[in-house]
């Protein structure tokens, strides 16, 4: 007869594990401790069953009935950490840790989103008979391309979903493309089928800015295209560096419509 383990147990186990193996990566060198308390920044309660996630090597772990975390064997360097918790909006946090240090680092996370969402007011339905709006005239070559097959899209509903906290993050899943950490320069995305070290064209509002794309502020961003390879770009974008794929991005503030 087989023995089952908890997953609790499986849990603790797994934990045990990535510290042993961690340590001998690290040997040599004094690795840091990084802990603290995550509360809602409207109430200043602790948030419990919140999950950190290092992003770098996916160790997690979840805060306390007080809302306390705890990282042990963290080899000093600047680190990414994801914060989720139900009912509050992700949240992303870089932290620089010295070796040997014992660092605290409190997080705060924001209900009133949610709150706000959940004591709005059901009103009745009311009929309205009116043209339909017409679709943002700068997607329209957006809605087109994505009809054919070639290329991947996000519009803004997707988007928002994903809870991105970045460009970056909110394509890392798609198709083709690697998410990469480390080398002083940050987290990354790149193409799977792309040389190690080219990284993709970046166009946004059909300007190409391959230094400011990746930063574009997720909350500005109103659609995403992302081409892997030269194989699938449309013929408005050939021409450019496909080898290396291309994210094309449409923002709030691109420009104004031209006049007839």
């Amino acid at each position: 007869m087989g023995v089952r383990v908890s997953d609790s147990a499986w849990r603790l186990l797994s934990a045990v594990l990535a510290c042993t193996l961690l340590a001998h990566a690290v040997e040599g060198q004094q690795v840091a401790t990084l802990s603290g308390r995550v509360t809602d920044r409207s109430t200043g309660k602790p948030v419990r069953n919140a999950e950190i996630i290092l992003l770098t090597d996916s160790r997690s772990v979840t805060s306390d009935s007080a809302g306390k975390y705890a990282f042990i064997a963290i080899p000093p360097g600047s680190w990414q950490l994801i914060v989720r918790a139900a009912n509050f909006p992700a949240q992303q946090i870089i932290v620089t840790l010295e070796e040997g240090q014992q660092a605290e680092r409190p997080i705060l996370l924001d209900s009133t989103a949610f709150g706000r969402l959940a004591a709005a007011q059901s009103l009745p339905s009311v009929d309205v008979t009116a043209r339909a709006p017409e679709p943002n005239y700068r997607l329209v070559a957006f809605e087109r391309r994505r009809v054919t097959g070639l290329g991947q899209y996000l519009t803004e509903d997707q988007i928002l979903k994903s809870g991105a906290y970045t460009v970056a993050d909110a394509v890392k899943a798609m198709r083709g493309v690697n998410y990469e950490c480390g080398g002083g320069a940050g987290c990354f995305i790149r193409m799977a089928r792309a040389p190690m070290h080219c990284l993709p064209e970046f166009i946004v509002d059909d300007q190409t800015m391959n230094d400011f794309g990746p930063s574009t502020p997720i909350r500005d961003v109103i659609a995403i295209e992302l081409y892997t390879g030269p194989t699938e770009l449309p013929g408005e974008y050939s021409g450019r560096n496909g080898g290396c794929g291309v994210v094309v991005i449409w923002t709030k503030s691109g420009p104004p419509r031209k006049r007839r």
